[in-house]
């Protein structure tokens, strides 16, 4: 069951999934290039990838151009609408780069006492999963590191075979790929920047509630 699998990693409950996104380069487009601009000055495809506490991808979204914010991914998509209209019972763990919601909840910006430093340690540790996820994905599938000189279109068709695969490997229960080499960088994805208003609204009582309970000090 997915909350006992995450909840054995740091105590955080009733979790069903870990989001994140992940930058995968490719050749300037033909059109519509600026899109493709992500924040780092390079043209990808920015892929939102939600995983299990086993790191097989459960969910993905491999469509949107690389200038794309991580939060507009989730909120336009099937399984950010289902979770919004309560079809699915649980809770999504994502960075500050994503609007603080009942079902996903990110980290305190600036915890202010030991309780929410406790939060934030489960947080991280468990929120981990996604992050390493990718780590794996990409050092199987080295052509997720260069750039893809093929439409956009194509690019994430290869991008959704990688998971297909990656999840088949997870079921075999094949050998991870090595660690990168010195130097090698495989996803080193910082938050995005988020708005002010992105820490209000309900969210914020299930996550307080969270530290006054399970994470009290």
């Amino acid at each position: 069951m997915l909350q006992v699998e995450f909840h054995a990693i740091a105590g955080f409950p009733n979790v069903v999934g870990a989001i994140d996104g992940t930058h995968v380069r490719l050749q300037a487009p033909s059109s519509d290039e600026h899109l493709y601009v992500n924040r780092k000055g390079y043209h990808s495809i920015n892929v939102q990838a939600i995983c299990d506490a086993n790191l097989k991808i459960t969910n993905c979204v491999a469509r949107w151009a690389g200038s794309t914010h991580d939060s507009r991914i989730l909120l336009q998509s099937h399984i950010g609408q289902a979770f919004e209209q309560g079809l699915i019972d649980g809770i999504l763990l994502g960075d500050s780069g994503y609007p603080l919601k009942p079902w996903l909840l990110t980290p305190y910006l600036n915890p202010r006492n030991r309780s929410e430093e406790r939060y934030n340690h489960a947080h991280c540790k468990t929120r981990n999963t996604v992050e390493r996820n990718f780590g794996v994905l990409k050092r199987r599938f080295h052509c997720l590191h260069g750039e893809l000189r093929m439409s956009p279109a194509r690019v994430c068709k290869i991008i959704g075979a990688c998971v297909v695969l990656h999840n088949m490997a997870r079921d075999l229960a094949l050998p991870e790929p090595n660690e990168p080499e010195l130097g090698m960088v495989v996803d080193a994805e910082p938050a995005q920047e988020n708005e002010p208003d992105m820490e209000q609204g309900a969210g914020r009582y299930v996550r307080q509630a969270l530290v006054e309970t399970i994470f009290s000090a």
